[in-house]
């Protein structure tokens, strides 16, 4: 890949530049991006800090919205997609979450491989690369009986309706039986997939009362505290129409060339389940592109927050909490990195790339960044350089109090690494 032609026809505000001492390709033609040079694990690494894809790049397809904790837009990974990669390499993502760069991925009409400890990642990301039609859902939602004489093992009436409720646990049997008859198609899974989204959230789009945004379950305790504090009571949500319109609005503005790439996508493309450590499925020097995102230390409590969704579709709470990676020290976390990085460097191709995401952590006392250039380096890979991406506060993000540029994970800090050949 010639990267100064690349990198021209993709952004106009930046040229190609060699540079014997760090080997990084980004210089800003119009000085908007502020540059600076660190020294990090004895070599000099350039900084590059703009706004590269925030506010530059066309809206991503609406098949990407699906809540998850502390996921990435989806132009973060198409940045990296276009700029170092062409149609038909692999695209990776070790700890996929809900999928956001290999759905990108296929959009763009690559091939796929996504992995994730958490069983509840495959659930959100596969059902996406075999879309079924809006009636196609709604013919197998219309054959679908709700029994009232269901009962839940666990108090849900802090969440939802007793009505709703049923029709939960409705749904639930529904597609449980379906799996394990060996029945369940493809149709299936995406109500399983929607649902899953759909469980609680904060407007009559889901199927509980007034809670948290969807991708942080409040706990029963604290729900009976918000229904209190609110003064408000489950009301009946229909939990077919729910579905049927989230579908809807998953599809809205997905172009046939696209679901024809994401169908590709799905078919040749590998979804696992295992330590990003050790993926013996994975071929040796296959992967051209890397773009992931890992924990970052114990900031997200990733179990506890999908303890819900994790009940919806019957996963095994303890055996999840066990495999994730939730370092509590920058040490631990380094040591776990550490193992990921010499798995990437066997999986990836001669002259391919890592993208690798971190964020600002305690307060932004501590840049993971520059405790990840040293994990590289050690595995084999040479680090081009480390990209800033400053970008305004969401407003899930100001809810909490997390004000831009003052506490949390302020920005995408993603670093950059190249397998030489």
């Amino acid at each position: 890949m010639d990267l100064r032609n690349e990198v021209a026809a993709y952004l106009q505000d930046f040229t190609y530049i060699e540079d014997d001492i760090n080997g990084s390709f980004f210089s800003a033609a119009d000085n908007t991006t502020k540059i600076e040079t660190i020294l990090i694990d004895g070599r000099n690494i350039t900084k590059y800090v703009n706004e590269f894809w925030t506010s530059r790049q066309r809206q991503a397809s609406s098949i990407h919205e699906i809540s998850y904790r502390a996921c990435f837009k989806p132009q973060l990974p198409r940045f990296f997609i276009e700029l170092l990669s062409d149609v038909g390499d692999i695209i990776y993502d070790p700890f996929s979450g809900r999928g956001t760069t290999v759905i990108e991925a296929g959009l763009l009409g690559r091939k796929v491989v996504s992995n994730d400890v958490n069983p509840l990642s495959e659930i959100l990301t596969r059902p996406r690369f075999t879309p079924p039609t809006i009636e196609d859902v709604a013919k197998r939602l219309s054959r679908l009986d709700f029994d009232n004489t269901l009962e839940s093992e666990i108090d849900l009436s802090m969440f939802f309706h007793e009505r709703t409720l049923s029709e939960i646990l409705s749904i639930r049997k529904y597609l449980c039986e379906r799996k394990e008859s060996g029945n369940e198609d493809g149709i299936d899974r995406w109500i399983a997939m929607v649902a899953t989204n759909r469980l609680t959230g904060h407007s009559t789009g889901f199927f509980s009362v007034y809670t948290l945004p969807p991708n942080q379950a409040a706990s029963p305790k604290s729900q009976k505290k918000i229904n209190e504090v609110r003064r408000q009571i489950p009301e009946y949500r229909d939990t077919k129409e729910i579905i049927l319109r989230k579908t809807n609005s998953l599809l809205r503005n997905l172009t046939s060339p696209q679901k024809a790439n994401i169908n590709a996508a799905g078919m040749s493309g590998l979804f696992i389940n295992q330590s990003a450590a050790y993926t013996p499925e994975i071929a040796a020097d296959s992967v051209q592109l890397t773009v992931t995102s890992p924990p970052f230390l114990n900031i997200v409590q990733y179990s506890k927050d999908n303890w819900l969704r994790r009940w919806f579709n019957s996963l095994d709470d303890d055996e999840i909490s066990k495999r994730i990676t939730m370092a509590k020290t920058v040490e631990e976390w380094s040591t776990a990195m550490g193992s990921v990085f010499h798995e990437l460097y066997r999986v990836t191709k001669p002259d391919g790339w890592v993208a690798f995401e971190v964020g600002e952590v305690k307060n932004r006392t501590v840049s993971l960044d520059e405790h990840v250039v040293p994990l590289g380096n050690s595995a084999g890979f040479e680090c081009n350089g480390i990209l800033v991406n400053s970008q305004e506060f969401t407003k899930t993000a100001n809810i909490w109090g997390i004000q831009n540029m003052k506490s949390g994970t302020n920005t995408n800090r993603i670093v950059l690494f190249r397998k030489k050949k």
